[in-house]
């Protein structure tokens, strides 16, 4: 009797405690699993559109905020680059490209992805040093928390008679993807 109180007791402040990394490594790992379809970190836009050039400026910088104010007054000119009738405007987060003669503009922006940004800076282990051993100690609490969690309920619902079909059916369905993929 003590020792399953003492099992209940681990896997409930075990599960409390590694709450918060739960559900940052559940959320990158959702945002990783399908940057084939968005990029989990930078929300990047693409605006295509054709201005009149100001024919009155014939310096690359004045030439570049003058530009800036027609597309949009709260872009931030940083710098400017120069090649034929090409123009590259860099502003803070994005850059513009302006062709001088037809006046076709395209502008790209990049900003952080909310939340999913910071989530996935931690799960791809950026910070290191401190951070590795505390994520480390998070896969070990995972661990005693999939053993501890065979035990908690007894009876009909327990390990010995419903629990068992789940255990072995989450066992061999990734030995069967593993399978799958790896006879491909």
């Amino acid at each position: 009797m003590k020792l399953r109180r003492l099992n209940n007791a681990l896997h409930r402040d075990i599960g409390y405690f590694f709450f918060g990394m739960a559900i940052i490594y559940g959320l990158s790992g959702i945002a990783l699993n399908h940057r084939h379809h968005w990029n989990p970190n930078y929300i990047i836009n693409q605006e295509v559109k054709t201005i009149s050039i100001p024919t009155n400026v014939s310096d690359g910088k004045a030439l570049s905020v003058a530009i800036l104010e027609l597309l949009d007054n709260n872009l931030i000119y940083k710098t400017h680059l120069e090649a034929g009738n090409n123009l590259r405007i860099f502003v803070e987060g994005g850059t513009i490209n302006v062709n001088r003669t037809s006046g076709v503009t395209s502008m790209e922006t990049v900003r952080r992805r909310p939340v999913f940004n910071q989530v996935n800076y931690l799960h791809y282990n950026t910070p290191r040093k401190l951070w590795t051993w505390f994520s480390d100690l998070f896969a070990l609490g995972l661990i005693v928390l999939a053993i501890t969690g065979l035990f908690v309920l007894k009876g009909k619902n327990g390990l010995k008679r419903r629990g068992v079909y789940f255990v072995v059916t989450g066992i061999l369905i990734p030995l069967l993807l593993l399978y799958l993929y790896m006879s491909n």
